[in-house]
């Protein structure tokens, strides 16, 4: 089978589509046929293999995994022992943790997986896992948010902000997104309430105050969470730096900022599949790549300004 291959760490550069083995299905794990990936900031961060400190997990001097890849959708061709929540021909979406997404096949762990919607295609739900789970994870398991209460969303416009835009909508919560001036009437759009631009307004002296703060983007100081919020949840980081000052800074503090990474689980990726099902959440797809282009696909993505997802595809609809 078709895989992208990368024997070093370094950037999209490094990948290369070659032959592999098609694997074999095991205990607890399915087959999937992939029809279509998406590209996520942990892809390129595992493809460098920074921070340094990832390297401890995914290998020092060079990948333990050879065939990266994370989100995936696609048609179950095989069933492992002792899995009963799958059967072939099912449409399937998932995350794969331990990577080798980018191929022509995957056997995945059957609990990373869940159903597709039939009303969905398989490039938008190949872009729902990662963002998806960080999204909901950051606002229903990590934050607590509930209906009537104010948030605000840095970072709105991007994969895991449009998707937490959309959930938090759902939930009944009054949205404050923060995004770019260009990008004002999409995050408008998804649902939010009102809008700060961060090209004409400050973030760092923002004199609002809300319930719940979420930084997808990861530039939020800890200042900025206990001025604006009175709890927050912090997903990504635009430098080690910034992070490590915020987390330093949260031991020291009554003001308690949750910091985590996402766990894949059968039950939250149904959950979000529901929310999709009913219209309540979808996939703004900016950019659809074939299977060939996807080193551009990543390097596009690493831009980080990006409008939704890119999404990957190896078959036709």
């Amino acid at each position: 089978m078709k895989a992208f291959v990368r024997n070093s760490y370094g950037g999209p550069e490094v990948l290369q589509l070659t032959e592999v083995d098609k694997p074999s299905v095991k205990k607890g794990n399915i087959l999937v046929k992939i029809y279509a990936n998406s590209a996520n900031a942990a892809d390129w961060h595992i493809l460098r293999g920074k921070p340094f400190l990832s390297r401890f997990a995914f290998g020092l001097f060079r990948p333990k995994e050879k065939v990266p890849g994370v989100d995936f959708s696609g048609v179950v061709e095989g069933v492992g022992e002792g899995v009963t929540t799958f059967k072939i021909g099912d449409r399937v979406f998932g995350e794969s943790l331990k990577g080798r997404a980018f191929a022509e096949y995957l056997c995945v762990a059957a609990d990373a997986c869940s159903v597709m919607p039939d009303n969905r295609d398989f490039s938008e739900m190949a872009c729902v896992p990662v963002a998806g789970l960080t999204a909901f994870q950051a606002l229903i398991t990590h934050g607590k948010l509930k209906s009537g209460e104010s948030i605000l969303i840095n970072g709105a416009s991007g994969g895991v902000g449009h998707f937490s835009v959309q959930i938090a909508k759902a939930y009944g919560a009054v949205i404050t997104a923060v995004c770019s001036s260009g990008s004002s009437d999409f995050v408008k759009g998804l649902g939010a309430d009102h809008v700060i631009a961060y090209d004409q307004e400050n973030i760092h002296s923002h004199a609002g105050k809300y319930d719940l703060v979420v930084d997808t983007h990861g530039n939020l100081k800890h200042d900025d969470y206990t001025r604006m919020g009175r709890r927050g949840v912090m997903v990504g980081f635009t430098t080690m730096g910034n992070m490590m000052s915020v987390l330093i800074r949260n031991i020291f503090s009554k003001f308690q900022i949750k910091q985590f990474t996402a766990k894949v689980t059968t039950n939250d990726l149904t959950a979000l599949a529901d929310l999709i099902r009913e219209g309540k959440v979808r996939t703004s797809v900016e950019k659809t790549y074939p299977y060939g282009e996807i080193p551009e696909a990543i390097r596009y993505t690493e831009a980080m300004h990006t409008k939704g997802k890119v999404a990957m595809v190896w078959e036709s609809e």
